[in-house]
């Protein structure tokens, strides 16, 4: 589909830094040439997302493009440009999950881990793993998940390797588990990743795959499930919780106000970031309905049960499970 790239004044703060420091192309109706509309003067070395230091050689007439929020950008650009956002909203990340939910996202978290019923011993593949939760009990679903043993099987055999594509996001990580007991257990390690390419980890390595509003940010998600089919063992379990698709109309038009009129307000007043929370929740409208994931969960080759997910708040957030056999 043929797009003009928006630079609306409604852009993200991220997008208007990329666009102000690299060439803009855009694509003519009806054609597959890519044409440069302008080059501006190179970028501060300050900048998080730096310009190429020859943008014009990376252009061709086959570049393809994906979303970003409503925009539309080149594939090459939107790691760059996720990674700012995530950046951006890291200290603040949540409370942008309780600003984004109403505070139910724990009870989901919660739900999510009953749902996965591990075993003692069990190796859990947390990816997209967030920062935790410093104000409670439990802290997103790495934490969750050793609690749980602990506290079920007086557990603490079961291990958690976190991997995030954004540094300081597991940084932000890396703080909430800093002196707990999982950490001085030897129970919880950290790399930084691409969901897309987790070459680093072995075949056959995890009984558990989960990820947990992250999914959403990928740019090809067919390869992030395709990846957690690689390293999961015979009989692994893969997990996926995020933002689906409301169908009750009435619920829908009351969700859609919500996102769109309140969330880039509350992001404006918690985290001084407008344009950050208003891609978070254009990102959520862009990602496939229920029965579409299932469908790509089933091409990488899980079993998947029919329906294959399971609606959480009337479908604003689901749990899609599938196993490896």
């Amino acid at each position: 589909m043929n797009k003009f790239i928006s630079l609306s004044g409604g852009s993200l703060r991220a997008r208007r830094r990329y666009f102000k420091n690299n060439s803009i192309f855009v694509q003519k109706a009806n054609s597959s040439v890519i044409t440069e509309a302008s080059t501006p003067s190179a970028s501060s070395s300050s900048n998080p997302i730096q310009a190429e230091s020859n943008p014009s050689k990376n252009i061709s007439s086959q570049t393809k493009y994906t979303h970003f929020g409503f925009d539309t950008v080149p594939e090459n650009s939107k790691e760059k440009l996720v990674g700012s956002v995530f950046s951006n909203v890291a200290t603040k990340y949540d409370i942008m999950n309780d600003a984004m939910s109403g505070g139910i996202h724990r009870l989901w978290k919660d739900h999510f881990i009953r749902k996965m019923a591990p075993l003692p011993g069990t190796k859990l593949l947390d990816v997209a793993g967030g920062t935790g939760m410093p104000w409670s009990l439990y802290w997103d679903i790495a934490e969750r998940f050793l609690n749980y043993e602990l506290q079920k099987y007086n557990d603490s055999k079961s291990t958690v390797h976190m991997v995030d594509i954004n540094p300081d996001m597991l940084n932000e990580g890396k703080k909430r588990f800093s002196n707990s007991i999982w950490e001085k257990n030897d129970q919880i390690n950290f790399s930084v990743g691409n969901a897309e390419d987790l070459s680093f980890i072995p075949d056959n390595s995890f009984d558990v795959y989960t990820i947990a509003f992250g999914i959403r940010n990928c740019t090809h998600i067919e390869n992030v499930v395709k990846e957690a089919h690689r390293v999961l063992k015979k009989g692994g379990c893969f997990m996926c919780l995020e933002f689906s698709k409301v169908h009750n109309p009435i619920i829908s038009e009351i969700y859609d106000v919500f996102s769109f009129k309140l969330i880039p307000e509350i992001g404006n007043i918690i985290a001084n970031d407008r344009d950050s929370y208003k891609y978070l929740v254009e990102s959520i409208r862009n990602f496939p309905d229920q029965e579409t994931f299932a469908k790509i969960i089933r091409n990488a080759g899980f079993f998947v049960s029919s329906p294959g997910y399971e609606n959480l708040t009337f479908g604003v957030a689901s749990i899609h499970t599938g196993y490896k056999l």
